[in-house]
């Protein structure tokens, strides 16, 4: 079933639902736009773009008819016209990827009175399908093949910035699209920063790096955090590292469909506070991911929310010492009801270069 479909199943009492945000553009149409629209009726869709994007865009959409404006019939003309060919009584629109001057705007422009579609896209990219996992899946592999050289070249004398540029080339090398975000690679005392910014800082024998990146394909994100040591590594260190990892696999063994984001959380952050470290584990379990790096439901203590079947979730406890050092390891985890499948596939027990 194609996403415009799974849209306009989830209707309900709206007429038409207007779609401005990129990313939901993205997923109901397949086709990233940066200006542009889609509009879906419950038997009809249009993908209102401009002329930068039309011939790609006609060559890859289906489901929607393409309108394409240029420079003497803008976009909101284009949709103003759609508007004023059909009786639709009740509009709506996303009131949770617009601010409030954009809503006010866009009415005023359209003559319009919309209504809050309920988060409608949101609620169906929550759970993943098997075809957007094998997006998600080809990411992490490309993630993984760039880590693997990386860490054949990791020394002591490269710089964090070093590490972090080998890192994106080698993900754009082996097919990544873009960066999910900005790569984080920190060293020493700097991997007690859970997003600490690659500097110039110079990696030393005896010292930790952290490296949290992730590459998409198709659009689709992956995400991954690893923590080696260089040269060698002190009682202290491979203690917390070991805690940590055995936070994760509690965190993994409770996540499941239907458990709420905060009991995933918990059965990891209580391994981590029984070690006498609970201070130092200030963020949540993992986040959802998909189209974007950070979605929802969290699996974080202040969410209720039981997690749907086929949610994306990571895997990221993390013990940071301030001044000393830190430890993060984080996996991707599809929630199916057969069984939660770990998609990332690299080695977590320490590494010692």
């Amino acid at each position: 079933m194609s996403n415009v479909k799974k849209i306009q199943e989830h209707m309900g009492r709206l007429d038409a639902l207007l779609l401005t945000d990129p990313i939901s553009i993205r997923y109901a149409s397949g086709f990233y736009i940066t200006d542009g629209a889609a509009l879906i009726a419950k038997d009809k869709a249009w993908l209102i773009t401009d002329f930068r994007y039309a011939e790609a865009a006609g060559k890859a959409v289906k489901d929607m008819e393409i309108l394409s404006a240029n420079s003497g019939t803008p976009l909101k003309s284009l949709m103003s016209h759609i508007l004023a060919k059909n009786t639709w009584e009740n509009i709506g629109a996303e009131a949770v990827r617009m601010t409030v001057g954009s809503w006010t705007t866009l009415e005023k422009d359209l003559g319009v009175h919309f209504v809050d579609d309920g988060n409608i896209v949101g609620g169906l990219r929550a759970g993943k399908e098997e075809w957007e996992l094998t997006s998600m899946i080809a990411a992490q592999r490309v993630a993984e093949k760039a880590l693997s050289e990386v860490l054949g070249i990791l020394k002591p004398g490269m710089t964090e910035k070093a590490v972090a540029a080998e890192l994106v080339y080698r993900m754009y090398k082996y097919g990544g699209e873009a960066n999910s975000f900005d790569p984080i690679v920190v060293t020493g005392h700097k991997t007690s920063l859970p997003h600490g910014v690659p500097g110039e800082d110079i990696i030393a024998d005896g010292d930790f790096v952290t490296m949290d990146f992730g590459t998409m394909v198709n659009g689709y994100c992956s995400d991954m955090t690893r923590t080696v040591a260089v040269g060698h590594a002190t009682e202290e260190m491979k203690k917390i590292y070991g805690i940590v990892l055995q936070a994760q696999q509690a965190g993994i063994g409770a996540a499941k469909p239907g458990v709420p984001g905060r009991d995933i959380d918990a059965a990891a952050r209580k391994v981590i506070a029984e070690a006498g470290y609970g201070p130092y584990f200030g963020h949540s379990f993992g986040h959802s991911l998909g189209l974007e790096i950070h979605e929802a439901p969290n699996a974080s203590p202040s969410c209720p929310t039981p997690m749907p079947e086929g949610a994306v979730i990571s895997a990221e406890p993390g013990i940071y010492i301030p001044g000393k050092f830190g430890v993060r390891i984080e996996d991707v985890l599809w929630l199916r009801s057969i069984g939660t499948e770990n998609i990332t596939k690299a080695p977590k027990e320490l590494i010692i270069l």
